[in-house]
């Protein structure tokens, strides 16, 4: 059974950086992606070469997503942004709050991800599909389950088209946020995040600061394996292409690889789920 998929990137920082995401892009387009995003750094910090690598994508013929942000935007600032990414020939966007570069107040003109879906759709009607966050293991600032739920609900009833997931490698957490989603009347696809499994010590610094729970066995057994780099990429794959075939038969309407700018681990899980 086909699914769809779909592949994140961050906008390199030299030249040889970007020739081996080119090579990597290429790659991972063998797997038809629907699209790919790229994301965009603190306080739009990366926005040259969010924009830039949008660009390359698209010319090689592929639909991009460019992520866009609003801490310490203003209406005028976003509105010539999303200019530009209209003539550009974006058609996608993923809608954030985004976060706020480090000594900074929070500023700007927009204060959640829901005001700047609301300002997007006020401004350029239904150019753009919209994908907002949502975080099954509740975002790591909320006050409280429910209270991120309802951040999500804000989001969709400002006008998102669909949402992309926290990554997670528990099934049962992206279940139960589906379902809570649903009973609230939220109907738009939720497409699970996948993050491969490419080495233990970045997997737990990444985990602990963005609110992902690492379940403890699999948190052990990366322990366990040491400075083994295959044995950790071997026990990985596994891992994650259960989760992902999980999710498929659970019904989930996509995946999203964040790839971190690599294409093995990806292409390797794609393959053994027959994608």
């Amino acid at each position: 059974m086909s699914l769809p998929v779909s592949f994140e990137f961050f906008p390199p920082k030299t030249p040889e950086g970007a020739a081996k995401l080119r090579t990597v892009r290429q790659q991972l387009y063998a797997r038809a992606p629907q699209f790919c995003s790229v994301t965009y750094g603190a306080g739009g910090s990366t926005h040259e070469g969010t924009f830039s690598t949008v660009r390359e994508i698209l010319a090689e013929g592929v639909d991009a997503a460019s992520h866009f942000s609003c801490i310490g935007a203003t209406r005028d600032s976003v509105r010539a942004q999303l200019a530009e990414l209209q003539g550009m020939g974006v058609k996608r966007l993923v809608a954030l709050r985004g976060d706020l570069p480090s000594g900074y107040g929070i500023g700007g003109e927009f204060q959640y991800a829901s005001d700047l879906v609301a300002f997007i759709r006020a401004e350029t009607g239904s150019a753009f599909h919209i994908e907002v966050a949502a975080y099954p293991e509740v975002h790591p600032q909320a006050r409280s389950a429910d209270a991120d739920l309802q951040a999500f609900a804000a989001k969709v009833r400002a006008g998102a088209d669909s949402a992309i997931t926290q990554y997670f490698f528990n099934a049962d957490a992206y279940l139960r946020f589906v379902d809570d989603a649903r009973r609230l009347g939220l109907d738009v696809p939720v497409v699970p995040g996948i993050m491969p499994i490419m080495g233990a010590t970045q997997l737990m610094r990444f985990s602990d600061a963005c609110g992902a729970e690492i379940p403890r066995w699999i948190r052990l057994r990366l322990q366990g394996f040491g400075d083994d780099a295959a044995s950790i990429r071997a026990f990985g794959l596994d891992v994650v292409a259960q989760l992902c075939e999980q999710l498929r038969r659970a019904g989930a309407p996509g995946l999203h690889f964040y790839t971190m700018n690599q294409s093995a681990a990806t292409l390797e899980i794609c393959q053994r789920l027959g994608l």
